[in-house]
């Protein structure tokens, strides 16, 4: 049985002939049901220019989330900083903690979450679109909240506000940060499974007690389709292959239904480009994704892992954290 916390991290997927609000009703729809089965957060991630993502906006997303919930905790996997001024990032997770004290994560990632096209429309400058400053504007955001280094400018909502802060990375440099300062870390598993060990390594060989943590807490994103067999949970997964196929191709699309998935003229390196990826996640029957969170668990040592279920029919990705929570994590109801 997996005994450490699970997560939810939520793309809210635009399924192909659905628009953004339905895609967006059914990412509320899930935030509903995991919360009533006891999952300990829900995430979700900044991205842009993508026809099959609708979280292109964090902070609104989660105000929704926030009030169609209770108690399930809400943050960003990410904000990515590099696209916005930190003041303006401040302001809204102020916001969003002084409306829901004790629930809000703020997760941070350092890459635009886009291409440099998209990113340069949201910077509007070529000034920050490098990871270069990062830290500084890490600083500058923390900063916000607290007020150690007072300054002319006070964020408000946002200066005495906490949410919780976390890095995320899919590489060692956000690790070390994270580490060096003290900060809770998330690693981006379901796309950088190969860099997931050295960066855990980095973290907790880096790592500083601070006011935040007194010991390293580091959780891992994966992919997880959980069906009632195993060739019913790799036909649901299809979809997310096919959509990371055109994505790194370059040419992004709403997702594909199962069929649609499955009937796609796939040549040799594209099946052995999305096998590689495959690698290291959790597919299958409750018993396989069992073995293979337990088996991920084992490797990294993870304090909490947090899945993401990218598969066409809401339905499905409801019963597969369903599945998840009854079958694998005995029964999961942990929280109130």
């Amino acid at each position: 049985m997996i005994d450490v916390p699970l997560s939810v991290l939520d793309l809210a997927p635009v399924a192909a002939g659905a628009s953004a609000g339905e895609a967006l009703r059914h990412t509320t729809e899930l935030a509903r049901r995991t919360e009533e089965l006891g999952y300990h957060r829900f995430w979700v991630a900044e991205h842009h220019n993508m026809p099959a993502i609708a979280s292109s906006a964090p902070a609104v997303l989660l105000a929704h989330l926030a009030a169609h919930t209770r108690t399930i905790r809400l943050g960003s996997g990410g904000v990515m900083l590099p696209n916005h001024a930190p003041l303006v990032v401040a302001e809204q997770f102020g916001t969003l903690d002084a409306l829901h004290p004790g629930r809000i994560d703020l997760g941070i990632g350092r890459a635009p979450g886009t291409d440099q096209v998209t990113a340069l429309a949201l910077r509007r400058t070529m000034e920050g679109l490098s990871a270069e400053g990062f830290p500084r504007e890490l600083a500058d955001l923390m900063n916000y909240f607290s007020g150690e280094e007072p300054g002319p400018i006070t964020a408000t909502p946002g200066r005495g506000q906490q949410p919780a802060v976390w890095l995320l990375g899919s590489s060692g440099f956000s690790a070390q940060l994270a580490g060096l300062l003290g900060l809770p870390f998330s690693f981006a598993h379901h796309f950088s499974a190969q860099n997931t060990l050295p960066a855990l390594a980095l973290y907790r060989q880096s790592f500083r007690p601070s006011r935040w943590l007194d010991e390293p807490y580091a959780m891992v994103a994966v992919n997880a389709v959980c069906a009632e067999t195993d060739e019913r949970a790799e036909w649901l997964a299809g979809p997310a292959g096919l959509s990371f196929l055109r994505l790194r191709s370059g040419r992004p699309e709403p997702l594909a239904s199962p069929e649609d998935a499955a009937a796609y003229p796939y040549t040799e390196v594209e099946r052995e480009f999305m096998a590689q990826r495959r690698e290291g996640q959790a597919t299958g029957s409750p018993e396989t994704v069992a073995r293979q969170l337990g088996d991920l668990l084992a490797r990294t040592g993870a304090d909490e892992l947090m899945l993401t279920t990218l598969v066409y029919d809401v339905a499905d990705r409801v019963r597969s954290f369903e599945l998840i929570a009854e079958k694998v994590a005995g029964g999961l109801r942990r929280t109130v």
